[in-house]
């Protein structure tokens, strides 16, 4: 039974093991560092999954991933990523399951969706196909992956992508901001700096367009502006410093070249997402759209509004909101409903037995659930959400193997529940006397 619970929790849960594929493989092993230069540079045509270390489905396409890699060698490439450990890649190009396999063709940063089977003569087939139609739009005079990826920041890059700072704008430009900052502070005649300059500029084009702006790179003339050199304690040419709102600034402790700062910067765009909405659950449309789009949606089942009234409500979702920024790099959704609002959804899950407030992880994929037992708390979630993450929880299949049905209900107005009002009863024919009597 326990060797049975932990091949349940590892279906459910995000499990941190090592990645499925070697370098003594065809499979080429992707990641933040590698993905610009081998994918998006390349004029050859990318079979690429996005895989979990932990996900039944990504173990089992493994063989046949690795004999369609071997057949296609030297025709088409065959990649793969741990989107789990490099979430970052996976959030970039829309990753929401497990596997997603994407096929990088003429446009590379527009990738198509691979809908073939999970075989190794499917996917040679596919990738044949996908193949012909590259050689057949060059063949007409369309642009390859070479060319766009150079476009997107594969080349020298846009010097204007690179943020002239000064004393003057800093403030307002960097420390004003949401967005987050790599700042270089240089001398023009450091020669360190000047090597410098091309992989600065070129990974300024390109975590631009991979960040939609969102992660910015500047730079400062620390010999003109020594103010703010001196602000930051500015020591050595080149210093690159990172910041973020409301933090204090940080030394970049990464590498020099164009890819280091591109992986640098996706990691910090990664932690710098916005959390997961918190959504409650009005119709059959909200719940089948987040546990299905999400590798697991956490629901909870909070009091009836009578019973917390709208300040005792706003806690618990208070709760799940820190929460839900705690584990927002997880592929995660989060929804709650009103005790008896989504009876079916309640029995599935067997909750109300224990009361509430009450929390279930639910995997649709695999229909399995594993329900909170601690306190309904920032440390009783943690606690529950860590022991999955780490293959701990116990599981159980969603009663009757499919997501319940819903009903639709008005959304909460965020106040205070009222008591229904009912009609006044008319005692005045009543014979009160008569009701303390035992009828025979």
């Amino acid at each position: 039974m326990r060797a049975l619970l932990g091949v349940l929790a590892c279906s459910l849960t995000v499990l941190s093991v090592h990645g499925l594929y070697s370098a003594s493989d065809d499979v080429i092993e992707l990641n933040p560092s590698n993905f610009n230069r081998e994918v998006l540079q390349s004029d050859s045509l990318w079979l690429i999954e996005f895989y979990a270390p932990w996900c039944g489905h990504c173990k089992n396409l493994v063989p046949e991933w690795k004999k369609a890699a071997t057949a296609l060698k030297g025709i088409v490439k065959v990649g793969a990523v741990d989107a789990d450990q490099h979430n970052s890649l996976g959030g970039q190009y829309g990753v929401r399951g497990f596997p997603t396999i994407k096929v990088f063709g003429a446009n590379k940063n527009k990738p198509e969706d691979y809908q073939g089977g999970r075989t190794s003569q499917a996917i040679v087939d596919a990738a044949l196909n996908s193949l012909r139609s590259l050689v057949k739009d060059r063949l007409g005079g369309k642009t390859g992956g070479s060319d766009h990826g150079r476009q997107s920041g594969g080349g020298p890059g846009n010097k204007k992508d690179v943020v002239e700072l000064t004393d003057d704008n800093f403030d307002r430009t960097v420390l004003g901001s949401d967005d987050v900052w790599l700042v270089e502070f240089f001398a023009p005649w450091c020669g360190h700096c000047k090597n410098l300059e091309p992989e600065w500029t070129a990974a300024a084009t390109e975590i631009k367009d991979q960040t939609k702006g969102k992660v910015k790179l500047g730079a400062v003339d620390a010999t003109v502006h020594q103010g703010l050199a001196s602000r930051y304690g500015i020591r050595g040419f080149p210093t690159i410093k990172v910041f973020r709102k409301g933090e204090e600034p940080e030394d970049y402790q990464g590498g020099r070249t164009r890819s280091d700062i591109v992986a640098r910067a996706l990691d910090l765009f990664s932690d710098n997402v916005p959390a997961p909405e918190l959504q409650e659950i009005l119709n059959e449309d909200t719940l089948k759209k987040v546990c299905e789009d999400y590798q697991l949606c956490i629901v909870a089942v909070l009091p009836h509004i009578l019973d917390t009234g709208a300040s005792g409500r706003n806690g618990y979702l208070d709760v799940m909101k820190m929460m839900a920024e705690k584990y927002k790099k997880k592929m995660w959704g989060w929804l709650w409903t009103e005790a008896g609002a989504q009876m079916e959804l309640e029995a599935s899950l067997g909750i109300g037995g224990f009361g509430y407030p009450a929390m279930a992880a639910i995997n649709a994929r695999k229909m399995k659930f594993a329900l909170l037992k601690g306190s309904f708390s920032e440390t009783g979630i943690h606690e529950f959400l860590r022991e999955l993450s780490v293959g701990r929880g116990s599981t159980a299949t969603v009663g009757g193997g499919a997501l319940p049905k819903i009903n639709t209900v008005e959304p909460w107005d965020g106040k205070d529940g009222v008591l229904p009002v009912e009609d006044d009863i008319d005692l005045s024919d009543v014979d009160l006397d008569d009701l303390g009597k035992d009828e025979l």
